[in-house]
């Protein structure tokens, strides 16, 4: 997800997006503790994406 989608994400939108990407991170992480992941890369770009989500929801909170 690119800092441009994220800008044109409402609110609410952007806790769902947060919501959703959390929850995938978490059946990841399952996942890689029960069976092996072919790709890896996923688990930094979920972190990656979450904090951009959060880092533009406390920009439009604090203006």
């Amino acid at each position: 997800m690119k800092a441009k989608e994220v800008h044109k994400l409402s609110d609410e939108e952007i806790d769902v997006e947060v919501q959703r990407l959390r929850r995938k991170s978490f059946d990841l992480r399952t996942q890689a503790a029960t069976e092996k992941i072919q790709d890896t890369s996923q688990f930094r770009q979920i972190r990656r994406d979450v904090a951009r989500l959060l880092t533009e929801r406390s920009a439009r909170n604090n203006d």
